[in-house]
């Protein structure tokens, strides 16, 4: 059955920029859509070249249109989207320039800063001349290791303005982490924080640097930015053929006006990384309009960001949410940028920034989500977040429980948008729109103009079956190609091995009749029991409702020439895994998912390993039970927990 959690009023369906975009549709095509998202998403599928370039006039991207508005291609990722057409990122970005706040900096221990969108053009314009200075070019490639602060959004308006090529790593990341990402493209510049903070803990990053350029010897200048709020920390090593600026060396006061020249819509505009531990990351480079376009589409049509919104989103830099959120700048919305635990000191610090800064739009994690319905059960509307229009949840599926929690706890006129997409294109698959309610344990349904579906093994599309999450018509934000990647077999083995001509997004999934889609977890991870296949995620939602357990990871293990399932615990304080609550929690898999869901072993682990934006990592847990090497542990926030999975007793018999 069915349940709906919320739907939106006429008047704000009416005042949404949807309906909008509707209106704007059927003025040039003389066609009615009659507030039917359905409608409207079959018409932009049909004419996904005639979507693109009418948005393109719609949301007033700057830049110069091409006339042709696609290149057909019997290659998939080959198709291009508005051929000839020109524009900046950076200019696009910098859509403001006025007193009024673009950027709002917060720390996790209160430190507040905010950017005005005139000094934010300054600063901008600043960098630019810097970088003309150090003769950073188009194409060159601009490297960040920093914190989630404003100097990070400036660094990158001011590369990608010149056409440069942008790519991030947080603090979090160790050492080794760094080099494998940067050494692989080769960047001329390196803008680094001096230290960071996390949860209470000062971590010094200045004295990495050494390691850092003697593995990567591309890199000719460093840009040293203090962290905001605390006094800088000083290096005392001298390094040979480089050039060492602080970040106020690169701040003029009065700085030469921003010219900005136009790119073609394929320029390389940011470079990111796979997070997988099967091997080196992956460099996927991005395109400049393909990136633009497909942001500000899902920022005012889906998550009806407006002119004047306060958007956060909690991310670091090494997360593609990051880049997400700084387009936001687009559509003349202001950000807050949060950096730190979003546990310090108090389990709902979010919500607190959230209330203080007048969100409109509030980004987090279903980790987040759970953690808060764990550890704050009777929050029960403490906070009024009166400007709070969207919650959106990203980073692993959000579980009934969690989809319940927000609306019983944390507001209940709230357009609660479950998203999913990833690194690959920078953006969402699924997600959220206005028009349709939010079902519970639904994704609402597909982006505008993407052609997504589900397919059985033998590539038929199915309806409340589970199956592979595909797409099946090209879309402006495919990447352009993997770094150094010779004829693209990196690339084509990723997303096209699986179906012939089709992008297989690697998830396991099911679509309602309604439209909505449910996401299982990875297609790599899914469990086989008796040759049924299953998803994890069946099991999480139900492991979750246990406050006794505070996270959970299950795999499948090949055992007697047959799959067997184990899962791993992770207790909260106080409590141990008795005899009867592991009954009860078999009893409670066994109920509300099925019989074949329930795990032949329960093992307390001390904790569980992570992907730097907190996703669980299953295929690592995988590999090690089985005897494999992990290759890319520098993919993981805490590699060292894969050492609590070996060699385990309870795994032997």
């Amino acid at each position: 059955m069915t349940k709906k959690l919320w739907q939106a009023s006429l008047k704000e369906k009416k005042n949404s920029n949807l309906f909008a975009f509707e209106n704007y549709l059927t003025k040039k095509f003389n066609i009615k859509f009659n507030k039917s998202y359905k409608n409207l998403l079959e018409w932009s599928i049909k004419n996904s070249p005639e979507f693109w370039s009418t948005f393109w006039d719609f949301s007033k991207i700057k830049g110069i249109k091409s006339k042709k508005k696609i290149r057909k291609s019997n290659i998939f990722y080959k198709n291009l989207f508005l051929p000839g057409t020109k524009l900046n990122f950076g200019q696009n970005l910098l859509s403001k320039n006025n007193d009024e706040k673009a950027i709002t900096f917060v720390s996790e221990n209160g430190f507040r800063e905010e950017r005005s969108w005139k000094k934010l053009n300054l600063n901008t314009a600043s960098v630019i001349q810097f970088l003309k200075q150090i003769k950073i070019v188009k194409g060159d490639r601009v490297a960040a290791y920093m914190p989630n602060c404003i100097e990070t959004v400036e660094a990158f308006l001011a590369t990608t303005s010149i056409g440069g090529i942008w790519s991030s790593c947080s603090p979090d990341f160790g050492t080794n982490g760094v080099i494998e990402r940067f050494s692989q493209i080769k960047p001329k510049v390196l803008f680094i924080t001096d230290q960071y903070f996390y949860n209470g803990k000062k971590i010094n990053i200045i004295e990495r640097l050494s390691e850092i350029l003697e593995q990567i010897p591309s890199i000719k200048n460093v840009v040293v930015v203090n962290y905001p709020g605390n006094k800088f920390v000083k290096n005392n090593k001298k390094f040979k053929k480089l050039k060492l600026f602080k970040w106020t060396n690169c701040i003029n006061k009065n700085p030469k006006e921003i010219k900005f020249k136009l790119y073609d819509f394929e320029n390389e505009l940011a470079i990111l990384y796979s997070s997988g531990t099967t091997g080196k990351p992956k460099c996927i480079c991005h395109r400049t309009g393909g990136v633009l376009i497909q942001h500000k589409k899902e920022h005012q049509l889906h998550c009806d960001i407006k002119e004047g919104d306060n958007v956060f989103y909690f991310t670091t830099c090494g997360w593609m949410m990051w880049n997400w959120l700084i387009s936001v700048l687009a559509s003349k919305a202001s950000i807050v940028l949060f950096d730190g635990s979003p546990i310090y000191k108090s389990k709902d610090l979010l919500l607190k920034i959230a209330e203080k800064e007048k969100i409109t739009l509030l980004g987090v994690s279903a980790k987040y989500v759970d953690t808060l319905r764990k550890y704050k059960p009777n929050l029960k509307f403490k906070f009024k977040l009166q400007k709070l229009k969207t919650i959106c949840s990203t980073g692993s599926p959000l579980s009934n429980d969690g989809f319940k929690y927000v609306y019983k706890n944390i507001k209940k006129n709230v357009h609660l948008a479950s998203i999913s997409g990833g690194t690959d294109i920078v953006s969402c698959f699924v997600l959220g729109n206005l028009y349709e309610p939010v079902n519970l344990g639904e994704i609402q349904n597909k982006g505008l103009a993407l052609d997504v579906d589900i397919l059985n093994d033998s590539g038929y599309p199915v309806k409340n079956t589970k199956g592979e999450f595909v797409c099946k018509n090209p879309f402006p934000s495919m990447p352009i190609k993997f770094w150094k990647d010779n004829n693209d077999i990196k690339y084509k083995d990723a997303y096209f091995k699986r179906f012939k001509n089709i992008w297989h997004h690697g998830d396991y999934a099911e679509v309602k009749k309604t439209g909505g889609f449910v996401i299982y977890g990875r297609s790599d991870t899914t469990l086989n029991p008796g040759g049924v296949r299953l998803g994890t995620s069946e099991i999480y939602s139900q492991v979750e409702k246990f406050n006794e357990v505070k996270e959970s990871l299950v795999v499948g293990q090949s055992w007697d020439n047959d799959i067997r399932i184990i899962l791993f615990v992770v207790m909260n304080k106080k409590h141990s895994l008795s005899e009867n609550l592991l009954n009860n929690i078999k009893s409670q898999i066994k109920k509300n998912a099925s019989p074949r869901h329930v795990p032949t072993k329960i093992i307390v682990v001390k904790d569980i390993p992570r992907t730097k934006s907190g996703k669980i990592v299953e295929l690592a847990v995988k590999n090690i039970i089985e005897g494999n090497r992990i290759k890319n542990k520098e993919a993981l926030a805490n590699p060292e927990v894969l050492d609590y999975f070996k060699n385990l007793k309870e795994l032997n018999y």
